[in-house]
């Protein structure tokens, strides 16, 4: 067998490739981003050309660079980010229009809709989601109401659906010559049309957006030898390779951080943050604001699911203060201006740029910069933004062990916030738990390619991922419980401010 597993991460603001070994040792990546397009306010759009284009450039450049061929690689995993929403023509292989981003509000009006009928609580039941404007479905569905021709395309079959995982698969399969239209559970139940139990796309959830059924993509398991085909020769990898994993991004670090056993949860610090804890095979439904999500399914054996908290700004309010403010000029620099002061000053940024995600659920929200006086200066609000990621966080852990019971011994991190050393331990502060950064941080990317692995007998069991795991770094909490509950109650009510500033209709 091959010596090595390649793994696409398309991200949301970049697409990297990244070769891993049997040990889960990094052999090389390649990243490049894409552009964000920003029509007008609350919307924000992809190009899915510019992504593939990108795609195939990644896979090219890391193979090159390593001195590496197709044959050289057992199998080919792809993570994604998630509700990116992709129509295209199955003849043509255009898309009709740009992808719709996760982050895009323009769908506030049919999440509203769907509450005011007592829709939403049959989507909360079957796809153990709240309608928002986050999910797949309204994307759909505005596109067939809004993009001419869609609609009569989709019931002739010609217009079919994806998010960006389907998208790439597709092109790497062949596209329009025989391209295999697939997705995987963990991506499916984030469209608010699948059925969590059966796994399948559910006619009275597709009914509620108008959606063909012709339009979706197969379901196959996240892990599978078979079922997303291999690679075309001609092709970015220059010949086939299985394409035998296929999870979205969240459940690909849960995979990566290998939280395998019930109870166990990791963080992801990225554009937005997302925390996943492992409920096994039993299914729990949220009571508290957090979504139930397919976590992972690995060929014949039963699906795992998880309780996730999804939030919208963590990563990209840093971007904010890099780019539209000025603050900084660099992401690493946030770190160096928060040090100059001992705390916030009185200061919380609750950046609901584009409502507020879990456990909230309020589109309504905006950002909102609150308990200034002329003693604050820009190190506060620096030190603002990185509390402000990690209180979001906190809500969540809070909402977590309300639903399940469960109380964190250890938070596992990754992702690119988890570089800055004061935002970590910030974190630990605020949760009262050590926070754990493994060795390999890039642990999407490593999910993917564990899933594509494991498909083709590159590892055996998740007990052999499990010994290639290690502790890179721990953070210890250093606030007493007078300080994390004092710090918690000013962010509950920096929270306040931003409801009911958006009128939702």
């Amino acid at each position: 067998m091959p010596d090595f597993v390649g793994a696409v991460d398309q991200g949301t603001t970049s697409t990297r490739f990244m070769i891993f070994d049997h040990g889960g040792n990094e052999i090389a990546r390649y990243q490049l981003e894409h552009e964000q397009i920003l029509p007008r306010a609350g919307w924000v759009e992809h190009n899915p050309t510019e992504i593939w284009e990108r795609t195939r450039a990644v896979i090219e450049t890391a193979l090159n660079r390593a001195g590496l061929v197709a044959a050289d690689l057992a199998a080919l995993g792809i993570t994604n980010q998630r509700e990116t929403t992709v129509v295209w023509n199955r003849t043509t292989g255009r898309p009709y229009h740009n992808a719709i981003v996760w982050q895009d509000t323009r769908t506030d009006r049919i999440a509203s809709a769907l509450d005011r009928d007592g829709r939403g609580d049959v989507i909360r039941h079957r796809a153990g989601l709240p309608p928002a404007t986050y999910f797949s479905g309204g994307k759909i569905q505005w596109i067939l109401e809004n993009v001419d021709g869609v609609r009569e395309a989709a019931e002739a079959g010609e217009a079919i659906f994806g998010n960006t995982d389907t998208w790439l698969l597709w092109n790497l399969t062949g596209g329009i010559d025989g391209g295999v239209h697939v997705t995987d559970p963990t991506n499916a139940s984030r469209t608010m049309l699948m059925d969590l139990e059966t796994l399948d796309w559910d006619d009275e959830l597709l009914s509620f957006f108008g959606i063909p059924r012709r339009m979706l993509p197969a379901i196959a398991p996240s892990s599978h030898p078979g079922l997303y085909g291999t690679t075309r020769r001609g092709g970015p990898l220059g010949g086939e390779v299985p394409l035998s994993g296929d999870l979205g991004d969240q459940q690909a670090a849960t995979v990566g951080q290998v939280c395998f056993e019930v109870g166990e949860a990791k963080n992801t610090y990225g554009t937005g943050n997302f925390l996943l804890l492992n409920t096994g095979t039993d299914l729990v439904r949220s009571e508290h604001g957090l979504l139930t999500t397919v976590c992972y399914r690995f060929g014949e054996e039963p699906p795992v699911y998880a309780l996730e908290g999804s939030i919208a700004v963590t990563g990209s309010a840093v971007q904010w203060l890099r780019d539209q403010l000025g603050i900084i000029s660099g992401a690493a620099q946030s770190e160096s201006l928060a040090r100059q002061v001992e705390d916030n000053g009185g200061v919380y940024f609750v950046p609901a740029f584009s409502g507020l995600f879990a456990p909230y659920w309020r589109s309504d929200a905006r950002g909102a910069i609150v308990g200034l006086s002329r003693f604050n200066n820009n190190a506060h609000l620096a030190r603002a933004t990185l509390e402000a990621i990690c209180y979001q966080s906190r809500d969540v852990v809070e909402a977590m062990r309300q639903d399940s019971g469960v109380t964190l011994d250890v938070l596992r991190v990754d992702g690119g916030v988890t570089a800055n050393d004061l935002c970590m331990q910030i974190q630990a502060n605020l949760l009262g738990v050590p926070v754990s950064r493994p060795v390999v941080a890039e642990t999407t990317a490593l999910g993917a390619a564990y899933a594509a692995g494991l498909a083709v007998g590159f590892w055996k069991s998740k007990d052999e991922l499990k010994q290639n795991w290690q502790e890179g770094r721990r953070w210890e909490p250093q606030w007493s419980e007078e300080q994390r509950a004092a710090g918690y109650a000013g962010w509950k009510k920096a929270v306040e401010r931003t409801l009911n500033w958006v009128d939702v209709s």
